[in-house]
This record gives C-alpha cells, structure tokens and sequence, in this order.
C-alpha cells in the first residue's frame, strides 16, 4: 500500500480508468504500489480493456451505475480519492447532450458527492477551453472565466470549470488542464489518437508523414504550434497532488513550452532514423475554424503550489514512446 497525506491509503477510484490517461495513472499507482483500486469505465466494443490487462485493480465498476451507487452511499467511506478522468475526449463529437450528459452533468454530480463526504476529488479539464488563446493560457481561476472555447468539446469542459469557480469550489478541488498528451496506452484513440501514434505505421511503409496544411498567413504549413507533453509527465502531475491534498486548484498540465507540428515529425524521423519527409495536406473545412494555432501552457501557479517540472523533451519523449508503438506495447 501507498501512503497518501500521512496515513495508509485504502482505496482510489478512477474513472475513465481503462482509457487513455486513466490507465497510465494506474500504472503509476501501482508501482507505487497502490493496488487497492476501483476502475470505472464503459467498456462498450473497444479495445480499450487492454490497457487494463497485467494492472493490479480490486473491481470494475460500470460507469453509470457507479454513479447511481455513489449517490445511493453504497461507498461512503470506502475510498480515499477519486481521479475523475471518464469524459468524452472526442474533440470533433457534435452531439452537444452527449458531451453535456458525460463531461458535464456527470461531472459536477460525483464532485457534489465528493466536497459533501469530504472525499479528495481530481479531475480533468482541458486545454480546449482556451479557445484561440486570446486571454492567453493562465489558469487563474479569474482568467478562466472569460475564457471562449472554440469547439463543443472545450465547451462542455468549460462549463464544469466555471461551475466549480462560480460555487466557490476550486479550491476544494484539482483540476488538470491536460494540453496535447501522447504516449503508450491511446492506441484505442482511433482519430484522437496523437499524430504520432497515428502516423507511426505508415510512416515505417511509406517513409512520409502528413501534417495539416495551415489557413492563416502567419503559419507556414506545420509550423502550427503546440504545447506537447508527454504522458509520464503528465501523469507525475497528478499523482503529486494526490500525494499532497492540500494542494488545490485548477492547474494547466502541459510542457511549458510549445513546438511547431513540423518539430514533432522530425523528432519521429530522428527516433527512427529517418530522413525526414513531410506532406500537408487539406483541413477538413468543419475543423477550420475550430483549430487551434497555438497553445502554450503558463506553469507558474503550477510551480507555486510546489510542483517541479522535470520533464522529457519533446524529443526524448517521442524516442521513448517509439519503443512502445514499434512493439504495440502498453504501460
């Protein structure tokens, strides 16, 4: 067992816990041997139950009847945290009451649960909610309340931002504005998966990679930038405010620092020893106007609250997770 805020830890839900993320966070827990886990997830037809496979968890919980249960008190005092990571990630989903029922209304009904039985609630957020980035990327929370998402996704993750603002429960509460994440485990993805996961095989075939092309004069073609961090990196944020809850807020989790699409692919190239070849190709017209140019994450109050980043380089980072597409392994 793992020692969470001077006592044995007994027992952490998370949700979302078979995708992406969730996974990987359970990876860390578990060699930080914490194994005493509830997973909570939908399943469905995906291959997504994989991630799960070789992971020490006590129980898996469905994740709409875990929420029923929950509010029935069937787990009072069961469980030390929840890590909420369950949503609709699909940054293209235009079916607005589905992202309103997952990311929203589901959200905000387990964070009322959780501040009412004083059970330590994390959760993620979004760097989507930035929009086009014309309040800039700071995650006070006085910032976030004008901040204007560009897409339904963002939107939804918004809102439940600004309730947890609004009613004055932020500070009860982690958030995680999670920025660009790649890594071992988002072979499910399908089109959300990161471009180079999804671009790894056709890459070692065809020995070319495609980018977007850009519709603004002031990118040139791949030269589009964004915040990219890695997985590992990502999931050492949160498990360090699991680690010390009494550390509150809504905190962006990214690099610092934000590299061109074209950075990304040579970094791909350079992993696999490649001369670096690179097409671009048309945006579709949906996501045109929805797309985000640049992102860049302000870690200041993440420093503030203790945190010190010692993140991979994008390119470290992209070598690593190489090893992990060239096997199709998982972490």
């Amino acid at each position: 067992m793992g020692y969470v805020w001077g006592k044995l830890m007994k027992k952490i839900v998370v949700t979302g816990g078979a995708g992406f993320i969730g996974s990987c966070i359970i990876a860390k827990l578990n060699a930080e041997a914490v194994n005493d886990i509830i997973v909570v997830d939908h399943l469905d037809s995906t291959p997504k139950w994989k991630n799960l496979v070789g992971k020490e968890v006590q129980d898996f919980v469905e994740k709409d009847t875990f929420l029923d249960d929950v509010e029935r008190d069937k787990f009072k005092g069961k469980f030390d945290a929840i890590i909420h990571m369950g949503a609709c990630t699909s940054t293209t989903e235009t079916n607005a009451a589905y992202l309103m029922e997952n990311n929203y209304l589901y959200s905000k009904r387990l964070a009322q649960w959780s501040l009412a039985h004083k059970v330590p609630f994390l959760y993620a957020s979004s760097a989507a909610t930035y929009g086009a980035g014309e309040f800039g990327y700071s995650d006070e929370d006085k910032n976030s309340l004008r901040l204007k998402p560009l897409n339904m996704y963002g939107y939804s993750k918004q809102l439940f931002d600004l309730w947890l603002i609004k009613n004055r429960c932020s500070a009860k509460v982690t958030g995680f504005k999670f920025f660009n994440v790649f890594g071992p485990n988002e072979y499910h993805k399908a089109d959300m998966r990161s471009v180079i996961a999804k671009n790894f095989e056709s890459l070692l075939r065809d020995r070319k990679i495609r980018l977007f092309k850009s519709y603004r004069r002031d990118y040139r073609n791949g030269e589009q930038k964004r915040d990219f961090i890695y997985i590992k990196d990502a999931v050492e944020v949160v498990y360090y405010f699991l680690t010390h809850p009494g550390k509150k807020g809504i905190y962006n989790v990214g690099s610092g620092r934000a590299r061109t699409w074209n950075d990304l692919a040579k970094a791909l190239f350079a992993a696999l020893g490649l001369k670096p070849v690179i097409e671009y190709f048309d945006m579709p017209p949906a996501l045109r106007d929805k797309y985000q140019y640049f992102t860049q994450a302000d870690l200041r109050k993440l420093k503030k609250a203790g945190f010190k980043p010692g993140f991979h380089t994008l390119e470290a980072a992209i070598k690593d997770y190489a090893g992990y597409l060239k096997d199709h392994r998982y972490w």
